[in-house]
């Protein structure tokens, strides 16, 4: 498949290859290697995929393509998925997140679109986040069947797409808002529709998409084959969802519902005011990568600044950011460059990154499902994860719900001691002195800038030495000035840190 990547104009990211392979593919070569740990046998390196995927049917061109990933064994929800894929049959999927849907559907639509010069496949997601993972765990299996794909996303070049949609791909993956502006503008033709994709499709109905996605369904032939994959099926989304494909074969590989055994739940009940020094007690406690999720916009990013206020390296991803700085900070969350990504709900669709420790509920979601999204991204592949939800006594119906949801009780720990103002603030003066370096050079810079700008040409000073004098006043009066301003930024900045309203 050629890679048909829509980047923002402003700030392309660029994704090497070499790193796709590495992170995209970490959680099925770990589901391998528990497997293989748990069999006890000894498994010899050929230069062909065992025999778990050479039962499904799968052609060998594709089987190439897997052996090149080194996937050994299928997953539950590619076992039964593939074969009944490949039968061309209309399916409805419920399983776990992180546990192989994107070639549970992938390759069934690879093989189909690879014997016929004419069709095409449709994929549809509710982030762009999630179509550029979805993207890039395709194209790397169908290298050897040469399909084409184009993404398209909101916050990325109308002009570029178009570009892409003359070149014929023959997958197109798209957020539901971007593919009716295409729609409306008659630059994508999808009457040769023959394999239709719902991925998180639970999501995207209950996110308000159902308009949008009824009006594409216009759009493609009634006479397609369609797959629905999620974590989660509600029952009234499920009936929504059944509408759209003929008598679907359901899969349930994890009761709806239903979170991995290697994820533990801790719930605390706090006061707003004091979720700050609890959260940088528990991230001192963690020294693996940590995701926090948010209900709002405002509060991700205001959280994200406290968070690097208290010593911490943190990154934010929510709908207010631009394509390219979600795409920089997801990358280098998965670097390591930033330990901590703190998101929106609708934003973290799409977070795909192997070996999360730590997720944090700072807000509690606004319902049981989202609750399970949230955690689902630890604990993947047999790797063991940790929730912490952060509740008020007003929520404690909400906690409830949760629970009678997943069929589980969530244990609510004792608060811990929480440090002081001072004591959090002491702790946060080493990074603010090492910053101060690097603050009074952009200042200073600044301020070169502006006295080159400022100063006349063919200006002669008619007393040199008192103009000096006069000049190293003003200096030292603006600097006083200065300093004193920032230390009150500083210190009002650090204070909000551990005490904002919340």
């Amino acid at each position: 498949m050629i890679y048909e990547f829509i980047a923002s104009t402003a700030n392309p990211p660029v994704i090497t290859l070499h790193l796709r392979e590495n992170y995209l593919n970490l959680d099925q070569r770990l589901h391998d290697t528990a497997l293989h740990s748990h069999s006890g046998r000894n498994s010899e390196t050929t230069k062909r995929p065992s025999q778990g995927f050479c039962d499904l049917g799968i052609a060998p061109a594709l089987l190439k393509g897997i052996n090149q990933l080194n996937f050994k064994n299928p997953t539950p929800i590619q076992k039964e998925a593939i074969p009944l894929g490949l039968q061309g049959d209309d399916i409805l999927a419920t399983a776990k997140t992180g546990s192989g849907k994107t070639l549970a559907f992938g390759i069934p639509m690879l093989q189909r679109l690879s014997r016929t010069k004419r069709g095409g496949g449709l994929v549809i997601v509710p982030t762009r986040e999630l179509a550029i993972q979805v993207d890039e765990s395709l194209q790397i299996i169908s290298r050897s069947v040469r399909i084409r794909s184009a993404v398209l996303i909101g916050g990325a070049s109308m002009t570029l797409q178009r570009k892409a949609l003359k070149k014929n791909p023959r997958i197109i993956i798209a957020t539901p808002g971007r593919l009716m502006d295409h729609i409306q503008r008659g630059s994508v033709d999808l009457s040769n529709t023959e394999v239709l994709i719902l991925d998180e499709g639970d999501r995207m109905l209950d996110m308000g998409f159902a308009p949008d996605i009824k009006k594409i369904m216009k759009s493609i032939p009634d006479e397609r084959q369609t797959m629905l994959f999620s974590a989660t099926m509600p029952k009234g989304i499920e009936a929504m969802a059944k509408r759209l494909m003929d008598d679907p074969t359901r899969i349930e590989i994890s009761r709806s519902g239903e979170t991995p055994i290697e994820v533990s739940h801790e719930m605390f009940l706090i006061e707003n005011r004091d979720k700050s020094r609890l959260l940088a007690v528990r991230l001192k406690q963690c020294p693996g990568p940590v995701l926090v999720f948010t209900r709002t916009k405002r509060m991700a990013s205001k959280l994200t600044s406290r968070v690097n206020d208290m010593g911490f390296a943190a990154a934010e991803i929510h709908s207010n950011r631009s394509q390219g700085q979600r795409q920089r900070a997801l990358e280098g969350f998965k670097r390591g460059q930033f330990q901590i990504l703190i998101a929106t709900d609708i934003a973290a669709r799409g977070i795909d990154v192997s070996g999360i420790e730590l997720v944090v509920n700072y807000d509690m979601p606004a319902n049981s499902e989202d609750y399970v999204h949230r955690i689902g991204r630890t604990g993947r592949a047999g790797k063991t994860g940790h929730a912490i939800s952060f509740a008020t006594t007003e929520q404690r119906r909400s906690i409830g719900s949760i629970e009678r949801f997943m069929k589980t009780k969530l244990a609510i720990s004792t608060l811990p001691n929480l440090p002081s103002v001072r004591r959090l603030m002491d702790q946060a003066g080493p990074l603010n002195s090492a910053n101060e370096h690097s603050w009074d050079e952009k200042t200073s810079k600044r301020g070169a800038s502006k006295k080159r700008l400022s100063k006349p040409r063919g200006f002669k000073k008619s007393n040199p030495k008192k103009f000096a004098r006069k000049q190293t006043e003003s200096k030292q009066i603006t600097s006083k000035r200065t300093t004193s301003k920032r230390q009150g930024r500083k210190a009002g900045s650090l204070r909000r840190a551990v005490l904002g309203n919340d």
